[in-house]
């Protein structure tokens, strides 16, 4: 069925009317062109209104918005409209993650489940994790944030069965050959001078290594002309890729997922970290980046105690992608390093 005006409108009127917890809730806002829909935007935001509203297309897609963050839906299912809207509705009244969901269970237990698993259906719940949150990837979100150790976190990964040589990446790169053949560490960049020519030259470095599956390349910035050479990218096999770049000066915090050479992203842009609200969908309900959204829901229930977003969101990032970085191996200078090349002195 179609959905229309009307039917929106009666099929939330007889959902709200049978839960007491919905009862007296009326349909929100419901806008039939952009132009509708930022005008409510912008008075929502004069009125510090985070309320839900929806744009309904001729087609009979409708989409979702809130005002004050970017968590948006779109949709063709009547019952995934109502359930949206239901949690919206009981996310407004307040109360903790859990509380949320067992409100939601109450009004009906498929609900329940849905808001669990974090997406806009109740299909690829993420298992519930059985480890500390800190260990794999998380332990470097807060540090990260004042752009230690580095700027630019880098993830590559090839194809089933193949691995994307971290050292003949770091030479793509640009880092040091003599370096890099040395097997030269971190500890030993800052080993020389006692420590106070690294201090100087941290900006012109570069680690890396694997762990979990993918090759870890971490800089700040890169030589001019550095991975010029598409063949020799191809060459290392690398068919995925993710990006976590910090621009604190700007306070910008972004993530970008290639693969197959394709940016992964519901046409919204680089997401900006910084905009991602504890307990609210960073992505694209449905979208193709839905599961983290299911993988930072589950992270928000099982570590009620982490509310660190950076952390969380590196957490999703660690479950879903299986990204990691060697904690101990940073923390005892043992990561490969090397400096780059053209900045030899």
């Amino acid at each position: 069925m179609e959905i229309t005006k009307e039917t929106l409108a009666e099929a939330w009127q007889r959902t709200a009317s049978r839960h007491p917890l919905l009862d007296g809730v009326g349909l929100p806002p419901v806008a039939l062109s952009d132009d509708e829909l930022e005008e409510w935007a912008d008075l929502a935001e004069e009125s510090e209104d985070s309320g839900l509203c929806l744009l309904l297309h001729e087609n009979g897609t409708v989409h979702g918005r809130h005002a004050s963050y970017q968590e948006t839906f779109a949709t063709r299912d009547l019952d995934q409209v109502l359930y949206l809207i239901a949690e919206a509705t009981v996310r407004r009244r307040g109360g903790s993650l859990e509380e949320v969901a067992e409100s939601l269970e109450r009004i009906d237990p498929v609900w329940g489940r849905r808001f669990r698993g974090g997406g806009p259906d109740d299909t690829g719940t993420v298992e519930a994790c059985g480890h500390d949150p800190l260990e794999g990837l998380a332990w470097m979100a807060r540090s990260w944030r004042e752009q230690d150790p580095y700027t630019t976190l880098a993830f590559f990964r090839a194809a089933p069965g193949r691995t994307v040589d971290a050292e003949q990446l770091a030479l793509q790169y640009g880092a040091d050959p003599a370096q890099v053949t040395g097997g030269t560490r971190l500890k030993d960049l800052r080993a020389a001078d006692d420590g106070r020519a690294h201090w100087d030259r941290q900006w012109e470095s570069c680690c890396y290594g694997q762990a979990g599956g993918w090759t870890f390349l971490l800089h700040h910035d890169t030589p001019p002309g550095s991975f010029a050479d598409k063949e020799a990218y191809a060459a290392l096999g690398i068919k995925e890729s993710v990006w976590l770049t910090a621009t604190s000066a700007k306070a910008m915090y972004t993530f970008d997922y290639v693969r197959d050479g394709r940016r992964v992203a519901d046409d919204s842009g680089a997401l900006e970290l910084i905009r991602y609200d504890h307990g609210r969908a960073p992505h694209l309900r449905g979208g193709e980046l839905d599961f983290l959204n299911r993988a930072l829901r589950r992270a928000e229930l099982d570590h009620p105690g982490l509310t660190d977003t950076f952390e969380l969101y590196f957490h999703a990032l660690e479950e879903s992608l299986g990204l990691r970085l060697p904690r101990r191996d940073f923390e005892e200078g043992e990561v490969r390093a090397a400096y780059w090349a053209g900045d030899r002195r």
